[in-house]
């Protein structure tokens, strides 16, 4: 099978799935030894960017912007538990970034003609999660303990 030569991958469940050569080893030791990835199929990266702008269309440029994130943030903390176990955080990255596009266009489409020079570059990530917005970005968990939990000694 082309999988366990590492050359490519497949979508199951809305993940990519990709085996992977480990650098760390290659470059240290001389080993050759392949991980299995998993990040958000491209197919579920269209989706996710697809109810983003359903939820934010540029009608929706009058209403409260903490109303538009109260309904964006269900659809990011759910995507995000679903994919936060793998290796997504590029897509997660990617993601943020998206949403914060979309949220403010709605910003600068509201200001219309008034907006002053400059005033569109103080809406970036941390006005938005200031406001409210829930972030993927540092949420994915990695294999091993589970945070909070203490080994009982015998």
């Amino acid at each position: 099978m082309v999988l366990t030569q590492g050359r490519e991958g497949f979508d199951f469940l809305g993940c990519h799935l990709h085996k992977r050569m480990s650098g760390r080893l290659w470059q240290q030791e001389g080993v050759r030894r392949y991980y299995l990835y998993r990040w958000p199929s491209r197919r579920a990266m269209n989706r996710v960017r697809g109810r983003v702008r359903e939820l934010t269309p540029r009608g929706r440029c009058h209403q409260d912007v903490r109303s538009v994130i109260a309904e964006l943030n269900p659809v990011l903390r759910g995507w995000g538990q679903y994919f936060g176990s793998g290796n997504a955080a590029n897509h997660f990255i990617d993601v943020d970034a998206y949403v914060v596009r979309r949220l403010r266009s709605l910003r600068v489409k509201r200001a219309g003609r008034s907006l002053k020079a400059g005033q569109a570059q103080r809406w970036d990530r941390e006005y938005f999660e200031h406001l409210g917005l829930y972030r993927l970005r540092g949420t994915i968990r990695y294999a091993g303990k589970p945070p909070g939990r203490k080994r009982e000694s015998a």
